[in-house]
């Protein structure tokens, strides 16, 4: 529990925490049970942290550490709005489609047993898709750039991984000579995306299997049977796939706000949790599927805690990705030539957003300032010293028999 009593996910964790490991001891990985520990130490003694005094009344105060791991809820704010001021200089001055790839039910089971395998699949063929049909002269006949953050959740914490790619309404020609701008009202043909990036994730799956690169124990034994895996081909090249593309962005601000809401999300926040209810966590959940209504579920803590950890990623898995246009090797390059070209549309030359400190960006966030004394509200807090790592203080010495 926080200090003012509300429910987080760090008190879950530290009250049902050691029973669920017990239970789940063999389903647990390495990487999952970092993260376990790491939000139950989130900003404790157990991190250390430092001691601040005032220089008015000389009151002392300590902050503890946060585990800065990206699962966590409490310790991605910041990060975000970091991530986000170094993207502002980024956009260009056109609108902005978003579009979601999602991968089918029956491919979960390879998620929950190989999620590196099928996740970086599902980066790569995502944007292929985008990048191939985009090039078509077809359809827009040009080199565009693409931004892919990965979720792996359902509002209820099930396995549901799906990738929202947020893409510039128009890109380079071929010989970049010139912007090609996409119609305003439509990008791409969604049965096209969806038709070509089924076919590239199946082939890829099909290829792995015959050359025996998934372990066929757990959720995929029932695969050991050749023909068990031959009719989950045959099901998922028959249905449809959902890519689903959204309505234009009307222009930078509003996709900044929306990189903001998903950029850095995680399973479940803090703002979710309601209650305990005996051995029950009350949550809430919005009924995309149905009306949007924000509705209240509840789920046994060791379940909840299960469902929470399906979605922790592979350790030094990159969940934000760039592509095309914004690729890494050539994305200031490649941005400068689009805005020489879209110099009409530019009201204002792109500034480089300087990235604040920590605290004056958790001022700017929260209206709070860390740095005044709470005791007399005049001083200032001055940094004093560290305070040691409570998991690394020797015990004190047992008094004698």
């Amino acid at each position: 529990m926080s200090a003012a009593g509300a429910l987080e996910l760090a008190g879950i964790f530290r009250l049902y925490g050691a029973g669920f490991r017990r239970k789940y001891l063999g389903w647990l990985t390495r990487g999952q049970r970092r993260v376990m520990s790491a939000i139950e130490a989130c900003r404790t003694a157990t991190l250390g942290g430092h001691v601040w005094e005032c220089d008015h009344c000389q009151a002392r105060k300590i902050s503890y550490n946060s585990c800065r791991n990206r699962h966590c809820p409490k310790c991605q704010s910041l990060d975000k709005e970091r991530w986000l001021q170094k993207r502002c200089s980024e956009l260009l001055p056109v609108p902005y489609f978003h579009l979601v790839f999602t991968l089918p039910q029956p491919l979960r089971a390879f998620a929950r047993a190989h999620p590196r395998w099928l996740y970086d699949r599902l980066f790569q063929y995502a944007s292929e898709t985008l990048l191939e049909v985009t090039a078509d002269p077809k359809h827009l006949g040009a080199r565009i750039g693409v931004l892919a953050v990965l979720h792996t959740w359902s509002q209820k914490l099930t396995l549901h991984p799906h990738l929202h790619c947020i893409v510039p309404a128009g890109g380079l020609s071929v010989h970049g000579s010139w912007w090609v701008s996409s119609r305003k009202r439509f990008f791409l043909p969604v049965r096209v995306l969806s038709r070509l990036f089924r076919g590239k994730i199946l082939a890829a799956l099909k290829s792995a299997y015959q050359a025996g690169e998934f372990e066929l124990q757990g959720p995929l034994a029932p695969y050991q049977d050749p023909s068990a895996f031959a009719t989950l081909l045959a099901t998922l090249y028959a249905k449809p796939w959902v890519v689903y593309s959204k309505p234009p962005f009307g222009g930078p601000e509003q996709v900044l706000k929306y990189l903001a809401c998903y950029t850095h999300r995680v399973a479940l926040t803090n703002q979710r949790l309601l209650r305990l209810e005996g051995d029950h966590v009350v949550f809430t959940w919005k009924d995309y599927a149905g009306d949007r209504q924000v509705r209240e579920m509840s789920l046994p803590a060791e379940e909840l805690i299960r469902r929470f950890l399906l979605h922790v990623l592979p350790e030094h898995f990159v969940r934000i990705r760039s592509y095309g246009l914004l690729a890494n090797r050539h994305r200031q390059r490649n941005l400068t030539l689009c805005r020489k070209l879209l110099q009409h549309r530019l009201t204002a030359p792109a500034v480089l957003v300087a990235v604040q400190p920590w605290r004056d960006l958790l001022r700017s966030l929260t209206g709070i300032d860390v740095t005044l004394c709470s005791e007399c509200g005049q001083g200032r807090l001055q940094w004093l010293e560290p305070l040691a790592s409570a998991r690394f203080l020797k015990p004190p010495p047992r008094p004698p028999p």
